[in-house]
């Protein structure tokens, strides 16, 4: 039996053996951090409970459609009802709830509670594209807008890349304050088990860990205009001497755009 259930995940889970989205994706991509593991893990747990209890009432329902026919049962039972089968098909459903739904909670109180953090960042969504802040770096804010189909480099994805990415450090609790500037919008990365409405007038909070260095992409998950499909997120996990040296580059470059930005301006 464990046999069957490992390979009905395996079997499952073969779309998330590369990290990121893939052709004919059935499962989650591959999680890269704690929280979304626990999403897997309890997705897969869920689908196994429902799988079973689903052939369990197919079974049932043949085996009372044979068993019960009018022509193996000319004089049907006078019976009304069975104490002992109606308590079981109202207790067994509830421990089966309760099974699943204890850790549902953990889950969703993982999910919730934001621990210590190392670091913060705001997210502000914009139609049709992300700005981001680092409030404890110096203020450093860049525009995230999606690289055009003519622009894109070999091995990179359509809809799914930008010309600044979000660099953040692996292994760091990163708290981070969402909000619009117009509009609602949705910060997703599927990958880090992270999805939070960014509201205008509202600031939400969510918290992210990424374990292992990588790229990481997502894309608002709200419908938020005509350029609702345009709205990629990239997330680029470094070491922490990789985020500081980033962030001197950063800090220069951005620096330097702004004031020739500025300058135009006048």
């Amino acid at each position: 039996m464990k046999l069957i259930l490992t390979t009905f995940i395996v079997f499952l889970g073969l779309p998330v053996l590369a990290n990121g989205i893939t052709d004919w994706q059935l499962g989650f991509q591959e999680p890269a951090s704690g929280v979304m593991q626990n999403i897997f893990d309890l997705h897969n747990f869920v689908l196994i409970m429902m799988t079973a209890i689903t052939i369990f009432v197919l079974i049932l329902l043949i085996y009372v459609a044979i068993r019960f026919r009018k022509s193996a049962n000319p004089n049907p039972s006078k019976r009304s009802h069975n104490a002992l089968l109606e308590t079981l098909w109202t207790a067994i459903p509830v421990l089966i709830l309760i099974v699943m739904a204890v850790p549902s909670f953990k889950l969703v109180y993982e999910q919730d509670v934001i621990p210590d953090v190392d670091m913060t960042i705001k997210v502000i969504g914009h139609q049709w594209y992300w700005e981001y802040q680092y409030p404890e770096h110096d203020d450093l804010s860049f525009e995230s807008y999606l690289v055009p189909d003519e622009d894109l480099k070999e091995g990179e994805p359509r809809l799914l890349t930008v010309d600044n990415r979000l660099v953040l450090p692996v292994n760091k609790n990163i708290h981070v304050l969402v909000t619009a500037g117009d509009v609602l919008h949705s910060f997703a990365m599927p990958s880090l088990g992270v999805k939070k409405d960014a509201v205008p007038g509202r600031l939400n909070e969510t918290w992210m860990r990424i374990d292992r260095p990588g790229i990481y992409r997502g894309q608002c998950s709200e419908i938020c205009g005509t350029g609702h499909g345009y709205m990629p997120i990239v997330i680029e996990a470094v070491s922490e001497n990789e985020f500081y040296a980033w962030l001197n580059e950063a800090k220069n470059e951005f620096a330097t755009l702004n004031n020739r930005t500025i300058a135009l301006s006048k």
